[in-house]
């Protein structure tokens, strides 16, 4: 267990469990993340092995008893009727049998129908009226031989989520973490090992909770395939439905005016749209009219009068083209039916979530320590919905450009309280971490405004910004238009399609001005060529196309001997990118000249033996090229700057050293393990400096 697992389990006994237990008992179950957590909360809530082994077997025998599996239908019907009763784990939901004037359920994967289940029943749980909820329920079978009468009965029913939620107990034991310690715990909860993840891609999972959080938010997430855009919605809460995008109907969303039942949007926290991408769909133009109200009013006609609502909605889909594609031909609404490729629409989304960016589900993703049981999170969260935190940024002293409209702000300001609800639902965050929450929910509006643009120009062009509490002005950009700037300002575009678009670096701007950043255009509209001057950048997580040679190839160039200084070159990861940067100067040298490379570093106390063994490795294989490597380690043990320094008096100052890439497969296929200008970096800062070629050596 790591220190964070010890202190949740601590803090929160007997509302945590190891997440990797999930799998240990699901077997062939189709149910639910959250229905197995349920269980696995009841047994498994410690840290203790012994107690965990005994509850994972309770559960397994509790699934293999009472979860119905569908082709074993028949044999539990049998036994319910040779026993009289039974209690079973399904998917249960109920109608009105108008002719009888009696409630029936319909047990999904136990496959009957017209169960007696009373009225009391109902009026407890009124969401079994509108779509299926997982249940335990003891149903008993008696034969009538009086025609009509079915001879199944609900005796008892439950629908599977945690009661009893201390919620200010949650809000002040949230303190007893740091900041950093409780967006992992958020992480290790939904499933997620926050080690494989940066700070800002942990920010971008978490915004798919804020619909949960957050009343009437609505969020969209566009992407590849196989990033659990749908996992969330799904697997997390009791109180959300994840229903197919083709499956919409008004009825069956928001009313049914032949019999007055109101929809999902008003029994669910959540509803989610799975697959709502694809261009061939047709949705029917009154779903669109009032979904269009709906979000834009949080309420909708039933007949002639007006209902209100507060379900938030999250639209999900696939992508069929890569970022700059979508730029340079259409827009990154592309793939939407052309029904909702509508700015009307689209004007009424609060955030887009940048789907390219989610990392492909991978085994090594997943985590294996302890998080919240989840239904529990969801009863917190649920709770949390009554509260807005959508102005604390003010009181903090932030203020929005005056050019942003009020639909911008308003969608800004329910990202912001999502967020802190989040992460501070106890307050106490610090400045710059509501500076930097603010500047990905603007980010996230900014992202819908600016494909708006392109689909509909009547919109006016907005200078998205915020001033800091000092009043300096800062102004937010999206990582697509710092990677691709030649695609994001069409003007910018050149005549030859065939020109590549790269990643470029402005060092024109130096501390003591707004940080320059890969990609950012200079003020004559255009972005610059690399050249080895003074200066310094500040690269945004996230981003990819930045590799070695751009960052450090014009400053080492005609350099014969160079000196690194970097104290964590240590780990597999971090030996693999010093040897990518050798790659680098043997490919700038000629044939016949001989360079000189030092690193300075420090003893890694976990396992030094292979520390030395990884360097030894590049010793030998760069001396066939004409680089002289060789390396020690810092005796003194002050080495803490990282940097490197060449013979022609560049020193380049590295607050992360080599160490900028984030986490990628390790698969022979993956292009990222390839090409460095596949892979996401890290956040990190850069400053060149010319120094006195005597300084340098």
């Amino acid at each position: 267990m790591s220190a964070l697992d010890d202190k949740i389990n601590e803090q929160f006994a007997g509302f945590v469990v190891r997440k990797d237990l999930v799998k240990a008992v699901k077997g062939n179950a189709i149910v639910p993340g959250y229905v197995l957590e349920y269980l696995l909360g009841q047994y498994c809530a410690t840290d203790d092995e012994a107690s965990i082994a005994t509850g994972i077997e309770t559960v397994k025998e509790i699934l293999r008893k009472h979860y119905v599996h569908r082709n074993q239908a028949g044999l539990v019907q049998s036994e319910i009727k040779e026993r009289g009763h039974f209690k079973v784990i399904d998917r249960v939901s109920v109608s009105l049998n108008e002719k009888t004037d009696a409630y029936e359920a319909v047990f999904e994967n136990l496959s009957i129908k017209k169960v007696a289940i009373d009225s009391g029943t109902i009026k407890a749980h009124p969401k079994l009226l509108v779509t299926g909820v997982w249940c335990i329920s003891d149903v008993s079978y008696e034969f009538s031989e009086q025609s009509g009468i079915s001879p199944w009965t609900v005796d008892s029913l439950k629908p599977i989520q945690v009661a009893g939620v201390d919620y200010e107990t949650f809000k002040k034991t949230r303190d007893e973490f740091t900041t950093d310690e409780w967006v992992d715990v958020l992480m290790q909860s939904i499933g997620f090992n926050p080690e494989e993840f940066g700070k800002r891609s942990k920010l971008l999972q978490l915004m798919r909770l804020i619909p949960f959080v957050e009343r009437n938010y609505n969020l969209i997430e566009l992407g590849p395939k196989g990033t659990g855009k749908s996992h969330i919605f799904s697997e997390f809460s009791p109180h959300g439905q994840l229903i197919s995008g083709g499956e919409v109907t008004v009825p069956k969303l928001f009313v049914n005016n032949s019999n007055g039942r109101i929809g999902l949007v008003g029994y669910w926290d959540v509803v989610a749209f799975d697959e709502f991408a694809g261009r061939t769909k047709k949705p029917q133009k009154a779903l669109v009219d009032i979904m269009k109200n709906y979000m834009a009013n949080k309420s909708f006609s039933r007949g002639v009068a007006t209902m209100g609502a507060e379900a938030s909605f999250a639209f999900v889909g696939n992508t069929a083209h890569n970022v700059p594609y979508m730029l340079k031909n259409s827009d990154l609404f592309e793939e939407l039916p052309a029904e909702f490729h509508d700015s009307a629409f689209i004007d009424r989304i609060h955030a887009y979530l940048p789907g390219w960016e989610v990392e492909v589900i991978r085994s090594e993703l997943f985590s294996e320590g302890y998080g919240f049981i989840v239904d529990y999170l969801a009863e917190i969260l649920r709770h949390l919905r009554n509260d807005d935190l959508s102005l604390v940024y003010q009181d903090a002293g932030f203020k929005l450009s005056s050019q942003i409209s009020t639909r911008d702000r308003d969608a800004i300001n329910k990202t912001m309280s999502g967020y802190l609800k989040l992460l501070f639902p106890n307050g106490g965050a610090t400045e710059a971490e509501i500076e930097g929450l603010l500047n990905l929910a603007i980010e996230s509006r900014k992202r819908v405004k600016d494909q708006l643009k392109r689909i509909d120009s009547t919109y006016p062009e907005t200078d998205f910004h915020f001033l800091r509490p000092s009043g300096e002005k800062r102004t937010v950009t999206t990582l697509e238009e710092d990677e691709y700037p030649k695609f994001y300002y069409r003007n910018l575009a050149q005549d030859d399609d065939s020109e590549d678009d790269e990643v470029l670096i402005d060092t024109e701007k130096t501390s003591g001005s707004e940080a320059a950043t890969p990609s950012e255009p200079t003020g004559s509209g255009k972005p610059t060529e690399m050249q080895a001057r003074e200066g310094h950048i500040v690269v945004k997580e996230n981003l990819k196309g930045v590799t070695f040679e751009k960052i450090f190839g014009p400053w080492i160039k005609g350099a014969t001997k160079i000196t690194i200084t970097d104290p964590y070159i240590r780990m597999f990861h971090q030996a693999r990118n010093l040897m990518e940067f050798l790659e680098l100067v043997i490919r700038q040298k000629k044939p016949e000249d001989h360079i000189t490379v030092e690193l300075i570093t420090a003893p890694n106390d976990g396992d030094v033996a292979k520390q030395r063994e990884f360097l030894d490795e590049i010793v030998g294989s760069c001396s066939t090229a004409g680089i002289d490597f060789t390396w020690r380690f810092d005796d003194a043990g002050t080495t803490h700057a990282r940097h490197i320094i060449t013979d022609t008096g560049w020193k380049i100052s590295l607050d992360r050293g080599l160490d900028i890439f984030q986490h990628f497969g390790s698969s022979a296929f993956s292009l990222a393990g390839r090409f460095q200008e596949h892979r996401a970096v890290k956040q990190f800062e850069l400053t060149y400096l010319k120094l006195d070629r005597n300084e340098g050596h």
